[in-house]
């Protein structure tokens, strides 16, 4: 029996939706240690998803996309442990991953994360979700050729490679604040018309927002300064494309000024929404502040970075 743990990941902004430059997209995220999808996987005569959850399909689907041609080869996959899509939280990429991944070990296909990620059609725009999956931790990724793309689309509409990873780091033992209304976020085609409406961002903001990263955000992430990688974490909500993707989800702009005014040094929110994170000294009273903001309508949790990718266990 095959187990495999995922992780989770913030996606804390998309860079360059402008691409006049050459390249569009690029992104920087961080590697959660929970929620997680968890799931047991092992030969089986037929496709086989146990488990009550919103991914069975999915998983489905990426199995069949790497199982390879033979009578009875196929594959049983337990659902044990999952999180809602459509969050801000990449439960999408970590569930075809999980099931991809679990074919390609049992049947020893010897493909790459890289490689499993296009079978299944993962990381066309954002390529920290893949990137989360194979090693965790802190992931800046460079985006797309333009004249490849063509066009500004979210990753459920584009069949692009996940784009290469620049930078991967350990990011500091900090504890996270996570705070998940009962809400969902952009997807599908209303995602589509999100970016096509909203692209291209004009230049100065992606001049201004690069430089918030490069010269504010990745130094302290290296000094370990969490009051000055919160406040870049609040400068880069309102600016380019993440300013736009805050404006969808209003209840989570208010959540976020009210950790902020209560400790946090930084507080933003993870791709579409409407998951919102902090930093801060209290952990546990911004958990305590988030769950009075929400009442009985979300959870609110502490977890950490995670600096591993996937855990594969042969049980």
């Amino acid at each position: 029996m095959l187990k495999i743990t995922t992780p989770s990941r913030l996606h804390i902004t998309l860079i360059d939706m402008n691409a006049s430059i050459g390249r569009v997209d690029g992104g920087i995220g961080i590697t959660l240690d929970k929620p997680v999808v968890q799931i047991s996987a092992e030969k089986s005569e037929n496709i086989k998803i146990t488990g009550k959850s919103e991914h069975a399909e999915r998983m489905r689907t990426s199995a069949a996309a790497l199982l390879p041609e033979g009578e009875g080869i196929r594959i049983g996959i337990e659902i044990e442990k999952d999180y809602p899509s459509h969050i801000g939280l990449g439960s999408g990429t970590q569930a075809a991953l999980a099931a991809a991944m679990a074919v390609n070990k049992i049947y020893d296909i010897g493909l790459s994360v890289y490689d499993l990620a296009i079978k299944v059609g993962r990381g066309g725009t954002s390529g920290i979700g893949v990137a989360a999956f194979e090693n965790g931790g802190f992931i800046l990724d460079g985006g797309h050729k333009f004249s490849e793309k063509r066009d500004f689309l979210p990753s459920s509409a584009s069949r692009l490679p996940p784009a290469p990873v620049l930078l991967r780091r350990n990011f500091p033992d900090w504890e996270i604040v996570v705070a998940v209304p009962e809400e969902k976020g952009a997807s599908l085609k209303n995602e589509v018309n999100i970016f096509q409406k909203e692209c291209p961002i004009p230049l100065n903001e992606v001049e201004k927002l690069s430089h918030i990263i490069l010269m504010q955000l990745l130094p302290a992430l290296v000094e370990e300064d969490i009051v000055t990688f919160g406040n870049a974490i609040n400068r880069i909500q309102g600016i380019g494309f993440k300013k736009k993707e805050v404006e969808l989800q209003p209840a989570s702009a208010k959540l976020m000024e009210a950790l902020r005014e209560n400790g946090a040094h930084g507080a933003g929110m993870s791709s579409f929404g409407p998951t919102v994170y902090a930093f801060g000294e209290d952990a546990e009273n911004l958990r305590k502040i988030a769950q009075e903001f929400l009442s009985e309508k979300g959870r609110v949790f502490i977890t950490k970075a995670r600096n591993e990718g996937a855990r594969i266990e042969n049980n």
